[in-house]
């Protein structure tokens, strides 16, 4: 009876905290399915030097490589974008969300000074691709953005791309609006539970408000055995096991270039990054967090690779650009 009601508890203990499906990766030796290893292990000296939390590279659904802790939760920072970007595509398959509605349609304004009649013009859609032109303070916004944020009013909606958390806040208040489902509580439902992550509850994100804005920033914190398995989703087209989480064709429109950073060659979609296929191959894109988050998926070569830097450990983080350098030098590896 006692063994009985402790599966018992066992049971209703995964339930609550989102494990009740969690599953473990499947590992291989990369030498035996044609890797490199000597260049393997420069693009691991390099990467560890960058002294980041975790990396894991997995290749076919399989774990080819991994260093550091894995199982680490830390904040990810601006991947949350691409985290909500994934739940909108099913948000808009169902019908609950139009891309179409402006925020006039929605009823969507800010604190003092309010939009303007032109901005709230500006549509679902446009904030997808950051390309709103509202220039209205937000929160969780860095020092970087701060400084570049155009003046109000300076470009109409759908005519600039500005990488904007005004954007990717509202972005939240219309996905809590529209839908009526807590953020972190859809995504442990929808896509954490039925990937099996190992990590992630519910509990793993927070709402952070600023003052000047009515919209917060909705961070999560994962781990990079987690953030792979949503880095497969993508790769796989949406697709886990028998059932389509995430619609094929908002996996194709989300990361498609709509605007490009010049500075640095990359596209933007709807909240992720993408890469230049001359380099990289068609359909190469990305998720990146201030300090050195990334989920990357390289699907020329059926490839996920994943960083997490602990600001508690590496306040100096890792730069994006850096981490693009050990990418290269892992797909250089991989066959």
């Amino acid at each position: 009876m006692f063994r009985i009601r402790l599966a018992l508890l066992l049971i209703i203990g995964a339930l609550l905290t989102g494990t009740a499906n969690a599953q473990a990766w499947q590992e291989v030796d990369p030498t035996t399915v044609g890797w490199s290893a000597d260049k393997l292990k420069v693009a691991k000296q390099h990467s560890t030097a960058l002294k980041p939390t975790a990396v894991m590279i997995v290749q076919d659904g399989r774990v080819v490589a991994s260093w550091g802790n894995t199982s680490h939760k830390v904040n990810v920072a601006s991947v949350r974008k691409s985290l909500l970007s994934a739940l909108y595509g099913i948000a808009v398959s169902e019908g609950r969300i139009d891309l179409s509605s402006s925020l006039a349609d929605l009823g969507i304004d800010d604190n003092a000074p309010s939009l303007t009649a032109s901005e709230k013009t500006a549509t679902v859609r446009d904030l997808l691709m950051a390309r709103s032109g509202i220039y209205h303070p937000a929160a969780y916004e860095t020092g970087d953005i701060k400084r570049k944020r155009p003046q109000r009013g300076s470009h109409p909606p759908g005519s600039f791309w500005f990488y904007n958390n005004w954007d990717f806040n509202t972005l939240g208040t219309i996905y809590r609006h529209q839908t009526g489902e807590d953020i972190f509580q859809s995504f442990n439902r929808r896509i954490a539970e039925p990937l099996g992550m190992e990590d992630f509850s519910a509990k793993d994100g927070r709402y952070f408000t600023e003052k000047f804005s009515e919209h917060p920033a909705y961070p999560f914190n994962l781990s990079a055995r987690d953030a792979a398995r949503f880095g497969q989703l993508f790769l796989n087209g949406g697709r886990w096991g028998d059932e389509q989480v995430v619609p094929a064709s908002w996996v194709k429109e989300s990361t498609t270039p709509y605007s490009f950073a010049k500075r640095i060659r990359q596209g933007y979609g709807y909240m992720w990054w993408t890469l230049p296929a001359d380099t990289w191959g068609p359909n190469a894109f990305y998720a990146s967090g201030y300090g050195g988050q990334v989920i990357a998926v390289v699907s020329s070569k059926r490839l996920v690779v994943v960083q997490t830097v602990d600001p508690k450990h590496n306040p100096k983080g890792v730069r994006t650009s850096t981490f693009i350098e050990v990418l290269k030098e892992i797909t250089s590896a991989s066959p």
